[in-house]
């Protein structure tokens, strides 16, 4: 006997053209699960690589160290997280990953919200001279 759901999956929050592996400056990321309101991430960021100080207006999110040891910013707290650590990340939070190790650190990363495109990236700083908000298509 076959189980079949007459529940259709909501439709993703997430473009349907967003791709599932993209290399950046400080590292890369790969897409790992989607959903109407939520997106989990596999973030690897290399030695003395650092993501953009930025906010986002849509989603909250939650890091959960699995590799190295990760210099996380959220707002006025600045913390070493190791493997097994959580950080949570409130939507408007300013937030930075930081590798400051000779080591590579990855993360998973678990978006939650009604929008989870990367153009909700509001830069605040950014050694990578990318612009303040980031710009896909």
């Amino acid at each position: 006997m076959t189980f079949q759901s007459t529940v259709r999956p909501a439709p993703s929050a997430v473009p349907a053209d967003a791709p599932t592996y993209e290399e950046r400056p400080w590292g890369a990321f790969w897409s790992l699960d989607r959903g109407a309101a939520h997106q989990v991430k596999r973030i690897r960021v290399k030695p003395r690589g650092q993501l953009s100080l930025q906010y986002h207006h849509h989603r909250t999110e939650r890091w959960v160290v699995i590799e190295g040891t990760a210099t996380i910013t959220v707002d006025d707290a600045v913390m070493k997280v190791k493997p097994g650590g959580v950080v949570m990340i409130p939507k408007g939070s300013v937030h930075r990953l930081e590798n400051l190790t000779k080591s590579q650190v990855e993360i998973i990363e678990v978006q939650m919200g009604d929008y989870l495109g990367e153009d909700d990236i509001v830069r605040l700083e950014d050694v990578y001279d990318r612009p303040a908000t980031e710009v896909r298509g």
